[in-house]
């Protein structure tokens, strides 16, 4: 079906820090025309940071976007966007917790919000733990805290966990390694 859909023009509406917002005209196989949003983003890499007794590192900071704070895995958008998701999971595990790891896994990829963005982002998980120090960005304030699975399911399963990548990685490790 895709070969018969086809976007005959892009009009750059916005571009800000990590994103850019675009107007798509699209053309389909009967003649119509629809103008649709798309966003684009460079990507991005997040990582499930396992401790030695089996507890998680989540961090909680601040989302503009909710105008309050969640719980979520350490993240980070790619420096370039030929950044390899490896490099730059390792680096926001250790800006964001102060932990590093030699140890770290591909877990899942995910595409957040296909209807409009193309954003990606490359999860990881991080085993054998190296305690280092925070090194957080200057607009950045996180608080580090260890959960165990049954307590971020249950934070999960009663709404106080949303974030999507949050939740497939969440998911996605105990399905994998529990």
């Amino acid at each position: 079906m895709s070969d018969e859909i086809k976007r005959i023009g892009r009009e750059l509406v916005y571009r800000g820090a990590i994103l850019s917002v675009y107007k798509d005209c699209v053309e389909f196989p009967n003649g119509n025309t629809a103008d649709w949003d798309f966003i684009h983003h460079d990507g991005a890499a997040a990582v499930v940071p396992v401790m030695e007794d089996g507890r998680i590192l989540m961090v909680r900071q601040y989302r503009n976007a909710l105008d309050r704070e969640t719980l979520e895995i350490p993240a980070g958008k790619l420096d370039a966007p030929d950044e390899p998701g490896l490099i730059c999971s390792a680096r926001e595990l250790e800006e964001e917790t102060g932990y590093r790891s030699e140890n770290l896994e591909w877990l899942i990829t995910l595409r957040t919000t296909v209807a409009f963005c193309n954003e990606k982002i490359e999860i990881y998980v991080a085993k054998d733990l190296i305690l280092s120090h925070q090194r957080l960005d200057e607009g950045e304030y996180v608080d580090v805290k260890a959960y165990t699975m049954g307590e971020l399911k249950e934070m999960i399963f009663t709404g106080k966990i949303e974030d999507s990548k949050t939740i497939a990685a969440l998911l996605a490790y105990e399905s994998k390694y529990l």
